[in-house]
This record gives C-alpha cells, structure tokens and sequence, in this order.
C-alpha cells in the first residue's frame, strides 16, 4: 500500500473544509483535501444561497463551492477526489485510508465530513428537491414568504422549523406521523401559539405533487387511512441529520447523536492533531457561513498545534 506523508490533511469539502484550506495553505501548511463523497457539500444540493456575506445577488451553491475551491487552490492547497475509508489514530503522524488503499500519514487532520439531512426517501422528494423542497428552513424559507407550506417532523428540529417559517410565511402545515410530538414541552408549546400553524396528526407524505416545482402534498391519515390533498409551494423534511462519523467513531469521542465532541472553545478532539469543524460536531446552527468560521478555527489550532509538535522535536 503507497504511503504519503502529509503536514494538513483536511477530509471534507464544505465550507469548513475550504476555509481551513485557506487558511493552512497561507500559512504555508501545505494542506491536501480529499473532496469526500459528496465533493462541496450540501450546498451543490443547494439552489439559491443569499444569506452568505459577500454575495449581495446571492449565489448559486454549487458556484459557491466552486469559488470556495478556486480561492483554496491558489493559495496551494491540494485537493484531490477521494473518501476516507478509515483511520488509526493510535500512533503519530495518524493514519488514513482513502479508498480502502491509499495510506495517508499525516502531522495533522482536520475532519470536515459534515451532516447529512434525513430524507423520506420518496421519488417526489428527490425530484422536487431545489425546487421548493428543502432541509433547511432559515436556509430557504425566505423563498416561500407570504405563502403556504409544510414542515414534516415531531421533533424538536421540525417544531424549530415550523416556528421560524410561521414569521414569513402565510400557513405552516406539520405532518406528524403520530398522535403526539417528540419535541420538548417548550417547543411544542411554540408551535402551539403560532395561529398559523396547524399540525396534521397520525399523517404521512404520500406524495409531493407538482412536476416542475411543488404544488401541494398527499398525505396519509395513518388512523383512517384517508388521503387528502394540501395545496402548499414549499415542503420542508425536518426529521434530523446524520454527522458522516462512522470511521472515527473507534477514535473520537462522540454523542449519542454521532457528532463528534471537541474542546469548549476550541476544535480540538480527544484525539492529539486531530480536529472536528462544521457539521460534523455543529447540531445547533448547521449554516454555511458557521461552518466556515470553524474551518477557520481548525486551521489555526492545527497551525499551533504543528508549531508546538516541531518546537517538541527540536
């Protein structure tokens, strides 16, 4: 198996990623980043991106990914195709398999992997998604201002969501497959003093109607086993995400949601070198410009750290 030896290793190519890019590279780090399996991100699933600094007409996300990419190459980084198949951070410089066979060693690795959003898994759904479905309210709720649309989910991510679009949109419909909410008290509470949301209870998608953008929903009454048609122009999927942790969970310390924990104030894992930014260890904010501000964290600690490691060796 070819070795390689690498001073910044940064897995992931969202924000966090490329920011941290650009930030090793100018420091001279040297950094290479492997693109992942979904090379940019969420935001290449993303249409119209307005609530990003530095893009007063907005932008396209996969334009923006782009861009992010541009300005990490000419700095120098080395970004190269390819997942992470697993790792062992049991010895220094730490271990990581591409492709299940290209060894890596590297000084340090900055985990960028992200979130991925729950689907319902439905042929509508994936067809209509950028054209008025979506898994991120505050990303894209100020596209439906003024008109109707639904949020599935029970829990507290759904009942979040909800709440924000009730501020700007006309109505909010929750489809919840039970008789009762996951969410805490609180949130429920929320959603219960918003006069413009109705929740649908014991009710599942059936289906998201519209050929070139959404017009509507069918859902299921799963106690009557009805179907009925809510006409609405945007449909929100809020049934959580999924940190892509699966390789590191042998390592890192990680929640029970699968998000990787770092230092408070810091991107620091338990790990010595390793470092989490963005989605991957973020459940709360999930934004794009959040991500970023990480990336730049993780660059920064793992400068410091390299610069300690080096004064160690000297």
């Amino acid at each position: 198996m070819a070795q390689q030896e690498i001073e910044v290793l940064i897995l992931g190519s969202g924000p966090a990623g490329y920011t941290a890019a650009i930030y090793a590279a100018r420091a001279g780090l040297k950094p290479v980043l492997y693109q992942g399996g979904q090379p940019g991100g969420q935001l290449t699933i993303t249409t119209d991106v307005e609530n990003f600094p530095g893009y007063p007409d907005g932008v396209q996300g996969p334009q923006m990914m782009m861009d992010f990419q541009k300005q990490a190459e000419r700095f120098g980084t080395d970004v190269r195709y390819g997942l992470a198949t697993s790792v062992d951070f049991s010895t220094y410089p730490l271990k990581v398999i591409m492709d299940e066979s290209h060894e890596l060693m590297a000084r340090s690795v900055i985990i960028a992997t992200g979130a991925s959003a729950k689907w319902l898994n439905i042929p509508s759904e994936q067809r209509l998604n950028g054209k008025g479905v979506s898994a991120c309210a505050v990303c894209d709720g100020f596209f439906f201002r003024g008109q109707d649309v639904a949020v599935v989910g029970g829990g507290d991510t759904a009942c979040e969501e909800a709440s924000y679009l009730s501020k700007i949109c006309n109505k909010v419909y929750m489809i919840v497959r039970r008789d009762e909410m996951r969410a805490s008290n609180i949130m429920q509470q929320r959603v219960k003093n918003a006069p413009n949301i109705e929740v649908l209870w014991n009710s599942v998608t059936d289906e998201i109607l519209g050929e070139k953008e959404v017009e509507g929903v069918r859902i299921l009454n799963k106690k009557t086993g009805n179907k009925s048609v809510v006409p609405v122009q945007g449909f929100f999927v809020a049934i959580g995400h999924t940190p892509n942790t699966d390789i590191f969970k042998d390592w890192l310390k990680i929640d029970e949601q699968g998000y990787i924990i770092t230092e408070p104030g810091s991107t620091r894992t338990n790990i010595e070198g390793v470092f989490a930014a963005g989605d991957v260890k973020d459940k709360i904010y999930r934004q794009a410009v959040t991500a970023a501000g990480m990336g730049c964290q993780a660059a920064l600690d793992a400068e410091k750290f390299l610069a300690e490691k080096e004064l160690e060796l000297a």
